[in-house]
């Protein structure tokens, strides 16, 4: 009787220890689930995080649900990519827990312009004209919130991560700059493979819908050709255009992304006598999306 005691003692303190581990974790919610790779590899078992923006919805109108509202003012934490629905949202997350503290993972990031192709003919004449060159126009137009899709950009956002666990954590301080060391050391090998993978490539352009490939091409010597114009689709003279492009450089491949319409990507791919093909910029298994999309960039410029 006393060994049944004793076992049954033995397991409810076990229990309790595993109870009292899970409540000690940090709770912290990002944006999306790229941002959640993120945290997870630094934070690791230390850190429980949510994604707000569910998997297949738009980041630039999404519209967090009561639940996550209600889940935010539980949380210690938020980490924020600069996305568009942050903008709207922000004051009102802030709001909801004035005690969270708001990361905003993207600070330091010099970002470019979003352009569309009219934007890029439009830029390629002018600098022609006046002999400048692309960096002199970099920040015409909305900035590109897309910075997760660059290795050497997720450096800097790994920075931020870090020293806000530590912030707010101290006492695993060694834990976190450990597991820091070691994502940064994953990062530069993912970003040594793509460089090798891209190294010597003739062709450069690859076609999109949405442009959200712009900091992904800088790092690796391409050029994303979107479709989409200023955040809209675009007009039939437009499209036209966008077409002859298209031909007259032999794409034959049009990326989308599964969060958006195929609608106009279908159009020009049956013209150009090419495919659609997925690239997810949303992925929550970061690493290995990158080295899938960037495989299909790849094939497609060959």
């Amino acid at each position: 009787m006393k060994r049944v005691v004793g076992v049954t003692g033995l397991l409810f303190c076990l229990l309790m220890a595993g109870h009292s581990a899970a409540a000690a974790r940090v709770k912290a919610f990002v944006s999306i689930a790229p941002q959640q790779y993120f945290v997870q590899k630094i934070g690791g078992d230390l850190v429980d995080v949510s994604v707000l923006v569910a998997p297949g919805a738009d980041p630039h109108t999404y519209e967090p649900k009561p639940r996550q509202m209600a889940e935010l003012a539980k949380t210690g934490v938020y980490f924020a990519v600069g996305i568009d629905f942050e903008k709207a949202w922000m004051k009102k997350i802030a709001a909801a827990n004035p005690q969270m503290r708001i990361v905003q993972t993207d600070e330091g990031i010099v970002k470019t312009a979003i352009a569309g192709y009219q934007h890029r003919e439009h830029e390629k004449g002018h600098n022609e004209a006046h002999g400048k060159d692309k960096q002199s126009h970099q920040h015409e137009g909305a900035p590109d919130p897309h910075v997760w899709l660059s290795p050497p950009l997720v450096k800097v956002q790994a920075g931020h991560i870090r020293d806000a666990l530590v912030a707010v954590d101290s006492a695993n301080r060694k834990r976190y700059e450990e597991n820091f060391t070691a994502f940064i050391g994953e990062i530069d090998v993912l970003d040594a493979e793509l460089k090798s993978l891209f190294a010597g490539s003739q062709e450069t352009q690859f076609m999109v819908f949405h442009p959200s490939w712009g900091y992904f091409a800088q790092a690796y010597g391409l050029e994303q050709v979107p479709i989409e114009i200023e955040g809209k689709d675009p007009k039939p003279a437009q499209l036209k255009k966008i077409i002859y492009h298209a031909k007259e450089h032999g794409i034959k491949v049009v990326f989308v992304q599964p969060q958006f319409s195929a609608k106009n990507a279908e159009t020009v791919s049956r013209e150009i006598g090419g495919q659609v093909v997925a690239a997810d910029p949303l992925a929550g298994n970061w690493a290995e999306n990158l080295r899938e999309v960037a495989r299909k960039f790849k094939a497609a410029l060959r």
